[in-house]
């Protein structure tokens, strides 16, 4: 993201302040070399969900004799993967390379689950990155994951039904709800979004593209504060398309809400960079029928959170923490490996090396959107995501509650702010119970 993430996310790297105390119980890479003191080659394990990885895992493969993968699909952090990773920590099997997502990776570090990697991630490797993105994987001046990708929001829609309404593409929030109230005029069965219950990650990308600041950490001490002006704004918004029915309230990748995009029912999708490639595989029918458009914003400028984003870790027991290092290096930094993946078909992923955006442009078969630059739409948003967003080391238990009451929204037993309360309410609970100072300002 050259300028991309200039902005990114510079307050991340205040976590490490905080967290420093806590890096002291990650594990520390062994020196076991890449290549097998045998001469055979060093076997890796590797875990992951995201798009494309058996394709890069079997190029990688094909192309190297000192590292070999052995790669298991998981499935995505949210649906289970985490939860897998940290069973797997805990019970001293886990593999030596996996997928974590930025929000969840402080946490990782402070629950000792991961190693650092400082001595393999030397600085030719992250000069190649963007410095924003290695910053977030830094924390308490350790390297404890190398980047992969950014994922600045995007709005997917439907542009043949847009104009068959004649629904024009929302540049700001009112202008968006102004819209899911026509597309539904037109076609009583049909919404423009869906609200994802089960996905606090989307909500919180609106709040951090609102200018919230949930997690900002102080000296030793996080203040927490969920229940600020701009939170509350999106809360509400989101709150009054629900109680209108103007939107959806479905899972996240849920056969219901495939089927409502196959069928026409749902005719949008505020997602992120990533969410072409998903977009693509889900719905090859579809095909010329989609377009990509900056998410609608509060006053009408390019305004972004960010939506994800990955980064490949090493766990604590790892013995083979260089060959990993190596072979995640190569997916992130090596045109091969970005190659790789996006020619997959499948993966639609923003680089965090800024040099191979021409590369994954390149690879992205952009004909299910109509041959639209969908990578200038990526950029550009990049540019404008908020740099004031921090994330704790408290994430699971944070995500965990507000997915529990969002999934009590959708029937009215709560609201999206009650919701967003009672997740502020258990990250402060946990914050303190792991004996971390707090400063409740919720």
């Amino acid at each position: 993201m050259s300028r991309s993430s200039s902005r990114t996310s510079l307050a991340v790297v205040g976590a490490a302040t905080a967290l420093a105390v806590l890096t002291a119980c990650g594990g520390s890479g062994d020196d076991t070399s890449a290549a097998g003191s045998d001469g055979k080659p060093v076997s890796i394990t590797f875990w992951g969900w995201t798009k494309g990885s058996k394709e890069v895992v079997d190029a990688f493969n094909a192309s190297h004799t000192n590292v070999k993968v052995v790669y298991e699909e998981i499935p995505s952090g949210n649906a289970g993967g985490y939860a897998k990773i940290s069973n797997a920590v805990k019970a001293g099997n886990a593999p030596d390379l996996v997928s974590i997502e930025y929000p969840q990776l402080p946490e990782y570090v402070s629950q000792g689950a991961l190693q650092d990697i400082g001595q393999y991630f030397t600085e030719d490797i992250r000069k190649k990155l963007l410095p924003q993105a290695v910053e977030l994987t830094t924390l308490g001046g350790k390297n404890w994951a190398v980047p992969f990708d950014a994922s600045p929001q995007s709005f997917y829609y439907r542009k043949d039904l847009f104009a068959k309404y004649g629904v024009e593409v929302p540049k700001t929030w009112d202008d968006f709800r102004k819209a899911a109230e026509k597309v539904k005029k037109a076609d009583k069965k049909a919404r423009i979004g869906t609200f994802f219950p089960d996905d606090p990650t989307t909500f919180q990308a609106m709040a951090w593209q609102a200018g919230a600041q949930w997690y900002k950490p102080e000296g030793d001490t996080w203040k927490v504060n969920t229940t600020d002006a701009a939170t509350d704004k999106v809360a509400d918004y989101w709150q009054g398309l629900l109680d209108d029915d103007l939107i959806r309230a479905n899972a996240s990748f849920s056969p219901e809400w495939t089927n409502s995009l196959k069928n026409g029912g749902t005719v949008g999708y505020l997602g992120a960079a990533w969410g072409a490639g998903v977009l693509k595989g889900t719905l090859p029918e579809q095909s010329g029928k989609w377009a990509v458009a900056p998410m609608p914003s509060w006053d009408g400028k390019p305004a972004s959170g960010m939506l994800g984003g990955s980064t490949f870790a090493v766990t604590k027991d790892s013995k083979k923490a260089e060959a990993a290092v190596e072979f995640a290096t190569w997916m992130s930094t090596t045109p091969e490996g970005i190659k790789a993946r996006i020619e997959s078909g499948t993966s639609s992923a923003f680089p965090a090396a800024a040099s191979l955006r021409p590369v994954a442009k390149k690879a992205f078969d952009a004909d299910f959107y109509g041959g639209e630059d969908i990578y200038r739409v990526f950029e550009d948003a990049a540019t404008s995501i908020g740099p004031d967003w921090s994330w704790g080391p408290t994430t699971g238990t944070t995500n965990t509650t507000m997915k529990d009451q969002f999934g009590k929204v959708a029937s009215g037993g709560t609201t999206v702010k009650e919701a967003v309360k009672a997740g502020h309410d258990a990250t402060v609970a946990e914050l303190k119970k792991r004996g971390l100072k707090v400063e409740d300002a919720g």
